[in-house]
């Protein structure tokens, strides 16, 4: 079992960067697949982006390059680094941990979820 707790939504304007923390507590940490998710109201949770055990990497095909996924396993914690944000990047953002330590882009695949931490990005 793991918990996690996001944190680092906040409203910023168009362009700028924020960066989103989920730490976990439990144990093992380090064998999990992380992955990260959003929704926006009225349209579907949608994949951003995804870290496996091993540190390779995932990304939703919108992204391209504007974000990066990172974990720190001593601090049990996956970062997520937005930059130039982007209105339709307002959404809740969730995190989610696979046992399985995979980076798989389907949510149905994650076992354990966040609360998740709301972005707002304003012109």
């Amino acid at each position: 079992q793991v918990q996690l707790v996001e944190s680092g939504g906040a409203t910023v304007q168009t362009g700028e960067s924020l960066r989103l923390s989920c730490t976990a507590s439990g144990r093992s940490f380090r064998d999990y697949g992380v992955g990260w998710f959003r929704q926006s109201p009225g349209r579907e949770r949608e994949f951003v982006a995804a870290i496996a055990r091993d540190g390779s990497t995932n990304y939703g095909r919108f992204v391209q390059g504007r974000f990066a996924i990172s974990r720190d396993n001593s601090k049990k914690t996956v970062f997520l680094q937005l930059n130039t944000l982007k209105s339709e990047d307002t959404a809740v953002y969730y995190c989610a941990a696979d046992e399985a330590g995979s980076y798989a882009r389907l949510s149905n695949r994650y076992q354990f979820w966040g609360q998740g931490t709301r972005v707002t990005v304003s012109s």
